[in-house]
């Protein structure tokens, strides 16, 4: 049965190897996508007609574009993992017929957000924290229309990113992500320095790179390998968008479960900066924004490296589940997590002794001393258990790819909204400003309990009682 099915070797070789032929590019391909928001910050604060006050503007806009983003990965995440079980069982009309679903998933509900941008602007802008002052609400008012604008292709390339890969092709989905950022970086020192179009630049630069992975990603799905998509395949077909939904919808609630912590955080950092004896003053105010932004970018390409190694592992899970390897499964998920500490251990080296040089990167020489101290502290303490959310991430979207979507969900639900809202909301309360910065360290350590007692249930009921031994053998 297995020559029939262009992705046996799902199920031949090691996982180890696996792992890394799919996770590498995956990665690649996160950590281009987080560049795109990071990129833009890195010249905006380097710019000194834009400086903190651009910064703290992007990092209002900036959960706006993970709203777009939990769409897009709803959907791709979920038609991933969907389309490999399918392949993997050898059932290609659903494969093909999910995939045509959604497209035109997508495509609706992009154009959907995009009108509810424009129509609804400066009232969301303003739930963000974006009148922290005048200025920083002007810029973020500029960046937002046009970051608006090209919402459909960002998400059209975010969300066949993942098909792509179920396909067989992650280094090719690694690459339509890769030229878009490469273009965006191109643009926007031309942009930004040369033509002086602040704001607008850096958003037309980035929409100009979304443009072009969009575009890959269409002639990509006119020449698939595993799936072959014919006319019947672009309908609705409901049945086939409620189980890829189900599976996606972990995915689609980290991140939006992610833009309400976010917002939780701007607005805490709003009221209590203004209680504070510096960030109190109009000149300082919108540091504290700024600075969180800039250490949220940071987490945000550990976290990326955390998703990377995890998703690249959903066609494989799902395929050998489809074909009834538990032990494979099991291995896979030994590696994981080994992988996932490994990844947090490292950045947290970072932060802990480079925080003055990666704030340096992000224009701290045009700004205050306050700026760079701020900073020093919120990259120490916002991040201190790097490790523990690696982990915790890694474990959400393994359990994603089984088709366990209950216990994903309930996992990442509490992290990012019972932990993540409820703590940034709470301890400001206690500890003023500082209170922000404990949110994130104390939520991952309580995610990190529970983390625990799915991964040994998890372990229990692959099967197996040495599991070092297996993985092992894996590698």
């Amino acid at each position: 049965m297995s020559e029939n099915r262009s992705n046996a070797f799902l199920i031949e070789e090691t996982p180890g190897r696996l792992m890394r032929r799919y996770a590498v590019p995956c990665i690649i391909s996160l950590l281009v996508a987080a560049l795109y928001n990071i990129v833009d910050q890195i010249f905006i604060a380097n710019a000194t007609y834009l400086g903190s006050y651009g910064n703290a503007a992007n990092t209002v806009v900036f959960p706006l574009t993970v709203v777009a983003l939990a769409i897009a990965v709803m959907i791709g995440d979920g038609a991933c993992a969907f389309v490999s079980i399918s392949l993997g069982a050898n059932h290609k009309d659903n494969a093909h017929r999910s995939i045509g679903s959604a497209v035109i998933a997508c495509v609706a509900s992009s154009a959907v957000l995009t009108a509810l941008y424009l129509v609804f602007m400066d009232p969301i802008l303003t739930l963000f924290g974006g009148r922290i002052n005048e200025e920083t609400f002007r810029h973020a008012r500029e960046y937002f229309f046009w970051i608006a604008l090209g919402v459909p292709f960002y998400m059209f390339g975010q969300a066949m990113n993942p098909i792509i890969r179920s396909d067989g092709s992650p280094k090719f989905a690694m690459v339509t992500t890769v030229l878009g950022a490469v273009a965006n970086l191109i643009l926007d020192p031309i942009f930004i320095y040369g033509f002086h179009w602040g704001m607008m630049g850096a958003a037309v630069a980035t929409v100009a790179g979304q443009v072009l992975t969009a575009a890959l990603a269409i002639w990509y799905l006119c020449h698939m390998k595993a799936v072959k998509l014919s006319r019947d395949s672009f309908q609705v077909h409901p049945r086939l968008m409620k189980r890829y939904i189900s599976l996606g919808i972990c995915s689609f609630l980290a991140q939006i479960s992610l833009v309400a912590a976010m917002a939780a955080i701007n607005n805490m950092i709003q009221r209590y900066g203004a209680l504070d004896p510096v960030f109190g003053q109009a000149q300082y105010a919108q540091i504290p924004m700024a600075v969180v932004g800039i250490v949220m970018k940071f987490f945000q390409i550990v976290i990326s490296v955390a998703i990377g190694l995890a998703a690249g592992c959903i066609p494989i899970v799902g395929y050998n589940i489809g074909a009834k390897r538990p032990d494979r499964v099991k291995a896979l998920f030994n590696l994981l997590l080994i992988a996932e500490a490994a990844v947090g251990f490292i950045a947290l080296l970072i932060v802990e002794l480079f925080p003055r040089q990666l704030i340096a990167i992000f224009g701290a020489a045009n700004e205050s001393a306050y700026y760079t101290d701020f900073a020093v502290k919120a990259f120490r303490v916002y991040l201190c258990m790097l490790p523990l959310a690696t982990v915790n991430k890694g474990t959400f979207i393994f359990l994603q790819a089984m088709g366990r979507a209950l216990e994903s969900t309930a996992l990442s639900m509490v992290r990012e909204v019972v932990f993540g809202v409820g703590f940034a909301l709470l301890l400001p309360r206690f500890f003023g400003l500082d209170g922000v910065l404990y949110s994130m360290p104390v939520s991952d350590v309580l995610t990190f309990v529970i983390s625990v007692i799915l991964i040994l249930r998890t372990q229990a009921a692959l099967g197996g009682r040495n599991p070092v031994s297996r993985t092992a053998a894996a590698l």
